[in-house]
């Protein structure tokens, strides 16, 4: 017998030193952790994001030097039929007496009347840091409640960016909370349904947890090379949580199974390192592959998520191939202690006890693959169809829930003054002696749009136009009267861009100028990630491909793995398009459609969805493979590699949907349809493509699956001394 694979060799000097490998894990993620606190976060700045002509914008007012001080605004309506001007006059003569006395006011305006008279706005403007005004909003707040309950005929509501900022992070605050409340005990109690024992239960949490808390330093630690965003801690999260989890899985079960046919805890966990262990450190490959594609988009955000994913997968596989190992040889067989008395005789591998649920399952796909595969790849195919008319865009405001009361008086704000809502950021930089003609150009644009129904426009005396200190950077704010996400919206950027801006400035000598503001920042967006995902697809196809010829020494394997996982993502995508741009879940999931797809989302989905399918895949196709190495003919190869796998993959997909499909219960519509497309995707993956379109494919191309050109092939390893396994008696002489 050849030399060892790596795999075994590390395993068992974990499990002969459990101790030492403990110690060195523990350390491991101390040092990491620690580590990464000291260093200190750095995150991305605006440079850092600039995307598109939307970028070029922001890049134009960064390099003005503005200071811009948080502002926020004291609305006063009627509560019905009109307003009484007098009655408003002595609120807001009231309320500015009020917040002049509030720590943090810098100053207080002019109160300003609507157009229609149906509103009173009193503007005030905050001292400190823009950046945590949200968190020093609090006693104007107070000061505003005081005022409303002294008038209590009229609605004075308070409105800002800081207020709606504060808002938005109690509600996600909450959200999070909940969510991080209900998936653990999800995945513990899924865990312990899988396994029927505590302590195998407890283990993979252990293990997904502190490769978490590993992965987090080392993302610190990284993000002086690659700068973090603020969603990097969250996919670390979800991620670590789903490979740990899955990876341990594995692990134990292989082992559990093992000790079941006899053999002493140290060769159990051996067989384990050879077989769940190398599939392991295939599917995080796999997984890592993926992942990297990210780093193709050119988009610090998905940089930012490439290498948290990146850290936490690797970490996960060294802390299976560790202490994991370690962990299972000193527990031995008190890993099945406490036992659950009915789950652990329902769930405990024991020799000789056939299952019979995926012996039924697998019958047509064994006895009738061509129809099988047909008629199953047709439902996905149908279920995919729908992602061909998938829209992209940035959620609005008008997708902020509307349960605050901050977003109320938003919706208040912008009916009574349109000025208010959506706008659009017209910068330009030019020489300075230029900056009087700049400033006649831009007037003359606000006239035009003031004139075009498809803008607001400008409240007060005239536009206002804001002017850098060296007179080289003048920003206007172009409003519309149309919800950001609006085809009206689209339109009166378009015409800026194409056709008014141009027009406005051209022949003045030297200048640069961009548009941007939301609506830009959607449109540029996905422009962008369309532009990207067939580089990524492409990169992510062409190396997974790779490594699954290279470890399966079979192109027909390789190539079957990457059609299954691409019919699981755009069934996914047909998924999420059916269910978010459309009406009819609305009430089911408690949003609002915006009739389109969140633009980050389906590159994200498709590097999270192909590496996490791998995990299945390569855990399955391994299975079935052992069996064909110890002679059993393909079709009942294939019977056993689905049946004695699907138990594991069953709970790892459970658990997976389960903390999933949490986040498709928070607020925000971005984690809505994160949720519901992995775990619809997960579930599908993990139902339909591995019990039902593998087994078909796998059965009709018979000994065709390991087929490879001659440099591919190589010696067959001897695979652990055992017979082969027999089949299920109802499996045997189907044809």
């Amino acid at each position: 017998m050849g030399r060892r694979p790596v795999t075994v060799r590390v395993a068992r000097w974990s499990a002969e030193h459990p101790w030492r490998a403990i110690a060195l894990w523990v350390v491991f993620v101390a040092v990491c952790f620690l580590g990464g606190n000291a260093a200190g976060l750095n995150e991305a700045t605006d440079a850092d994001q600039a995307i598109g002509e939307f970028g070029r914008a922001e890049l134009i007012v960064d390099s003005g030097g503005f200071h811009q001080a948080a502002t926020e605004n004291v609305l006063i309506t009627a509560r019905s039929g009109a307003l009484d001007p007098a009655a408003a006059r002595a609120a807001a003569t009231d309320a500015a007496g009020r917040l002049r006395q509030v720590e943090g006011v810098a100053s207080v305006g002019t109160p300003m009347p609507s157009r229609d008279g149906s509103a009173l706005l009193l503007p005030i403007t905050m001292s400190g840091d823009p950046e945590t005004a949200g968190d020093r909003v609090g006693p104007l707040r107070d000061a505003t409640a005081d005022v409303q309950a002294a008038h209590p005929g009229l609605r004075v509501e308070e409105v800002g960016g800081p207020s709606i900022d504060k808002a938005l992070d109690d509600t996600l605050g909450k959200d999070f909370k909940r969510a991080e409340l209900l998936s653990l005990p999800v995945t513990l109690a899924i865990l312990i349904i899988a396994f029927g024992a505590l302590i195998a239960a407890g283990v993979p949490v252990l293990l997904a947890l502190s490769s978490v808390a590993a992965a987090m330093g080392l993302s610190t630690l990284a993000s002086h090379l690659v700068p973090a965003t603020d969603t990097t801690a969250s996919v670390i999260l979800l991620i670590g949580m789903a490979v740990g989890v899955d990876y341990s899985l594995f692990y134990v079960r292989r082992e559990r199974e093992e000790r079941a046919k006899g053999r002493s805890g140290l060769d159990a966990v051996e067989v384990a390192a050879e077989t769940s262990g190398h599939a392991v450190v295939v599917s995080g490959t796999a997984v890592i592959i993926a992942m990297a594609g990210l780093l193709l988009a050119q988009d610090a955000i998905f940089s930012s998520l490439a290498v948290g994913s990146i850290l936490v997968v690797a970490v996960a596989v060294l802390g299976s191939l560790t202490v994991l190992p370690a962990l299972l040889a000193k527990l031995g067989r008190w890993v099945d202690r406490p036992r659950v008395p009915l789950l652990w005789r329902l769930t405990t591998p024991r020799a000789g006890r056939r299952p019979r649920f995926w012996p039924a399952v697998l019958r047509p796909a064994l006895r009738a693959p061509v129809a099988t595969l047909l008629v199953s790849v047709a439902l996905l195919l149908a279920l995919a169809a729908p992602a061909l008319g998938m829209k992209l865009k940035f959620p609005g405001t008008e997708d902020v829930p509307r349960t605050t009361a901050a977003m109320q008086a938003y919706d208040r704000l912008a009916a009574a003054f349109p000025s208010n809502g959506t706008s659009h950021t017209v910068a330009v930089r030019a020489p300075a002696d230029q900056a009087d003609r700049v400033r006649a150009a831009l007037t003359g644009l606000a006239a035009r749009t003031g004139a075009d129904p498809l803008f607001a426009p400008a409240e007060g005396d005239g536009p206002e136009i804001r002017v850098s200190t060296d007179r080289r950077v003048s920003v206007l704010e172009v409003a519309t009267p149309f919800a950001s996400r609006s085809d009206e919206a689209s339109r009166s950027l378009h015409e800026l861009r194409d056709d008014l801006v141009p027009a406005a400035l051209n022949g003045v000598p030297g200048v640069e100028y961009a548009v941007g503001g939301g609506v830009a920042a959607s449109e540029d967006y996905a422009d962008h990630i369309w532009a990207k995902l067939p580089v990524v697809a492409a990169f992510v196809l062409a190396l997974t491909f790779l490594v699954m010829a290279w470890t399966f020494r079979s192109v027909v394997v390789a190539l079957t793995s990457i059609l299954l996982n691409l019919l699981s993502v755009g069934a996914a995508y047909g998924l999420l398009v059916l269910v978010f741009q459309s009406h009819w879940a609305e009430g089911l999931l408690g949003f609002t459609s915006m009739d389109a797809i969140v633009t980050w989302l389906p590159l994200f989905l498709f590097v999270v969805l192909f590496g996490l399918s791998m995990d299945y895949h390569v855990f399955v196709v391994s299975r079935i493979r052992e069996a064909v190495d110890r002679g059993m003919p393909n079709r009942e190869a294939v019977a056993y590699g689905i049946t004695s796998s699907a138990p594991v993959v069953t709970s790892a997909a459970i658990v997976m949907v389960g903390v999933f499909s949490i986040f498709a219960t928070l607020s925000m519509i971005d984690f809505k349809q994160l949720g519901i497309g992995l775990a619809a995707a997960i579930l599908l993956d993990a139902t339909i493509i591995r019990a039902v379109v593998l087994p078909s494919v796998m059965t009709l191309l018979g000994d065709a699956n390991w087929w490879a050109p001659r440099f591919l092939r190589r010696r067959v390893t001897t695979p652990p001394a055992e017979p082969p396994p027999a089949p299920a008696p109802e499996l045997v002489g189907v044809r």
